[in-house]
């Protein structure tokens, strides 16, 4: 492998975080987001005390026809102390079963909303109006993620959507007073997953370096750098085309990551025990709080993909197995998760769904909200 695979994925999303990060200009120069504040600057993570209070989430994804109740899942996340989520649109149901729960959530404002969006601020302010003013404080909606996997795709018409519906998203923010709770941020969100690197080229990528196992890892001439799991390269990699892009100081965030436990034929390393080992070793990573090689006192954050399994989801079956836990709350395998009913990988750790609600976890919370440009918009707590 040597030091060219660092520097090859680096050079590879050159290209796009260099218009992102002219992206992030853009937004935060607009003569709309200079009339209303002057705290957005490039280059800045959220907070500096908000950057470490956590560093693992997981995606709740809910392309599924077997998933249990968002009430269920509230419980389910409770016992297994996972309290930073994201979800793929502004599903009222679950905005609304999470309320009181103190769990903090990014909502997503999905590619098709996007062209709307992007017409005009009443569109927008609708929106805002319907999806996250109507469900604060109790539901902690912590931000808001415009758009899914647009930058780096091939539908250029999003591509020129996006900045106007984020511009229209913050100025209805704004005319509804709740800027004056938000800090802007410019975090920068990429998916990592060296599952995917590891399934496209097997002879060539050693499993136990995508896995965070023992390994001679890899030593990087250029930067003078060793590296010891695929994970952090993929995060110094996007941090290294930043910095070469101009933009040194902007967070990487991972907005998702994880290890299918099942997978087609040609799909290598799809397997349960692949996928247990690699999310139980990234929880331990993420769980000591630190940075990466390139930038060793930039914390890492990162989602995981996925909450359950999804079994309506298109694609090859990797796609639908990517879950920590079964549709009926006990866990897929043993990362150290508490589930809510008798598995088999982990029979001792249980609690029920009656047992989880007479703990009286779900309680009244205060939420802000905050702005971040492009992919996702971000706020500060304050922690």
């Amino acid at each position: 492998m040597g030091s060219s695979l660092f520097f090859w994925f680096s050079h590879l999303i050159c290209h796009m975080l260099y218009w992102y990060a002219l992206f992030l200009v853009c937004l935060c120069h607009a003569d709309l987001m200079n009339s209303y504040t002057n705290s957005c600057s490039v280059g800045c993570a959220v907070s500096a005390s908000h950057s470490v209070t956590w560093t693992y989430g997981v995606n709740y994804g809910r392309i599924a026809n077997n998933q249990p109740a968002p009430e269920s899942v509230v419980s389910l996340l409770k016992a297994a102390k996972i309290n930073h989520i994201r979800i793929y649109n502004a599903d009222h149901g679950v905005l609304q079963a999470f309320k009181g729960s103190g769990i903090e959530i990014i909502i997503g404002l999905p590619n098709e909303f996007l062209t709307e969006m992007s017409t005009g601020e009443d569109r927008a302010m609708n929106w805002v109006k319907e999806n996250v003013q109507a469900f604060l404080p109790g539901t902690r909606i912590r931000g808001i993620a415009v758009g899914n996997e647009i930058l780096g795709g091939t539908t250029m018409e999003l591509w020129e959507v996006l900045l106007p519906a984020a511009k229209n998203v913050y100025a209805a923010l704004y005319r509804l007073g709740l800027h004056r709770i938000v800090q802007i941020g410019s975090p920068f969100y990429i998916n990592a997953y060296p599952f995917l690197a590891y399934k496209n080229d097997p002879q060539h990528i050693d499993i136990n370096y995508a896995l965070f196992k023992d390994n001679p890892g890899i030593y990087d001439a250029k930067t003078k750098l060793h590296y010891d799991n695929m994970f952090e390269a993929h995060v110094d990699a996007a941090y290294a085309a930043l910095e070469k892009a101009g933009f040194s100081k902007i967070e990487v965030i991972v907005s998702e990551t994880g290890w299918a436990s099942r997978g087609d034929p040609d799909e290598a390393g799809a397997t349960v025990k692949n996928a247990k080992t690699c999310n139980k070793n990234l929880r331990k990573r993420l769980a000591k709080k630190k940075g990466t090689p390139f930038r060793p006192h930039m914390v890492v954050r990162a989602y995981v993909f996925a909450l359950f399994n999804e079994n309506s989801k298109p694609g090859p079956t990797s796609e639908r197995n990517f879950g920590l836990f079964k549709p009926d709350g006990s866990i897929a395998y043993d990362v150290g998760f508490t589930g809510l009913v008798p598995s088999a990988a982990a029979s001792s750790s249980l609690l029920s769904f009656k047992e989880i609600a007479a703990q009286g976890w779900l309680r009244p919370s205060y939420v802000l909200v905050s702005v971040a440009p492009a992919v996702v918009l971000l706020q500060s707590l304050g922690l």
